[in-house]
């Protein structure tokens, strides 16, 4: 089913709310650190504007207690204004008569940013009502904020049954992402190979089950690995280990040999005497690594063959680093498979890297323009990558024929 987006609308003389993912870094003087999710808008909020439409903008920022000016949005207005070329009208509230009064004063081409949603407990509680009052606001609903399309709030699901469904679509970005990470469990060119780290087991395994049946190749680095490095009978140390999760490892293991899936686990680990950025550090064969010694990241044979894997093959994901990323005497694993991933994408891989690391890591090594596609969904992408139905989503797709 072909998704219906902006594309699809003529938005003269109407106005939009759209739900954009604005949830960006300040730091302590309120200054933006990072404005990918903003520009990452930006075509959406044009094409409305374009057609000669106007544009509400509402997100969240951050985790409010309550009206805290920290996780105000009038911080990156200006931003907005500089990306969109236009001015930006800031309403003092998301919802209330002053906010009802500036949205029926807007005129084609006008851009109004509404507060922070989170200033209200009624937008993490999915509360129908205070949705109907967003919704109030408009004549057309746009979704273009994948990062948030798993959460069921009334920003991101329940506003849209207050809308017709041919008045309510997804936005570019929304619909990007939503391509990229189908082509990764649908329609991906073989051999597929998915890279997955990170700390937990428990985070990652309805994926590794999900992807079992989509991939050729899981290479399994970071902490998580560990913990199928001990089922096997493996020795780790003091490495990260879930006790409880070694049975659902094994049968992890036993399920991939009998389908084919090769798993790839790392043959040896720089391990450390400390978890500390000056701790000692030796290279171990991954299931020897003694008490009183951690695996903080993948050792020289570990990256060598799991390059080897990636350069072979056509499509690939990845999400997770494959060592402690932030002290970096345990991030050059990482940033190697992050050079590998763009020389498959180079040589006709398709490459699809979401999570907060592995797109730090190529952005460290100023890989990101080198790879097919950079996720912005975060949680999101980790739950459709699942099979998960996204509220977002469903919300947008209910009773469209």
């Amino acid at each position: 089913m072909k998704l219906p987006t902006v594309d699809d609308y003529n938005f003269k003389g109407q106005k939009a709310i759209v739900r954009v993912d604005f949830n960006v870094p300040l730091d302590e003087h309120m200054e933006l650190q990072d404005d990918t999710r903003i520009r990452a808008a930006v075509p959406t909020i044009k094409k409305i504007l374009k057609d000669g439409g106007s544009a509400i903008l509402m997100s969240h920022l951050g985790r409010p207690k309550d009206r805290e000016d920290r996780f105000s949005l009038r911080h990156i207005r200006a931003r907005v204004e500089k990306l969109l070329g236009t001015p930006v009208l800031m309403a003092p509230d998301c919802i209330g008569p002053e906010v009802e009064a500036l949205s029926a004063g807007l005129k084609a081409g006008e851009v109004l940013l509404l507060e922070n949603l989170r200033y209200h407990k009624e937008e993490k509680a999915g509360d129908p009502e205070f949705a109907k009052q967003l919704a109030s606001l408009a004549e057309v609903y746009v979704n273009d904020a994948f990062g948030t399309a798993h959460r069921a709030h009334a920003s991101t699901a329940v506003i849209a049954q207050f809308f017709e469904p041919s008045r309510r679509m997804f936005g570019y970005l929304m619909a990007k992402e939503v391509e990229m990470a189908s082509r990764v469990l649908h329609h991906s060119e073989k051999p597929s190979t998915a890279i997955l780290g990170g700390a937990k087991v428990s985070d990652k395994i309805p994926i590794i089950h999900n992807l079992l049946d989509r991939s050729d190749h899981i290479i399994i680095g970071g902490g998580m690995a560990f913990t199928f490095i001990r089922a096997q009978g493996g020795e780790v140390g003091n490495s990260l280990l879930e006790e409880d999760r070694l049975e659902e490892a094994r049968q992890i293991l036993k399920k991939a040999a009998e389908m084919g899936v090769s798993i790839h686990l790392p043959e040896d680990t720089l391990a450390a005497d400390a978890f500390s950025a000056d701790a000692n550090t030796k290279v171990l064969p991954s299931g020897q690594i003694p008490q009183g010694w951690m695996g903080l990241d993948i050792g020289p044979k570990a990256v060598a063959a799991f390059g080897s894997v990636i350069l072979a093959s056509k499509t690939l994901l990845w999400n997770g680093p494959m060592g402690v990323f932030e002290m970096e005497k345990f991030a050059g694993g990482t940033l190697e498979i992050a050079k590998f991933i763009a020389e498959a994408t180079g040589r006709g891989a398709f490459s699809l890297v979401g999570g907060g690391d592995s797109v730090s890591a190529l952005t460290q090594m100023g890989l990101a323009d080198r790879v097919s596609y950079v996720s912005t969904g975060g949680g999101a992408l980790l739950e459709f990558l699942e099979g998960k139905e996204l509220p977002g989503i469903e919300a947008i797709l209910k009773d469209r024929s």
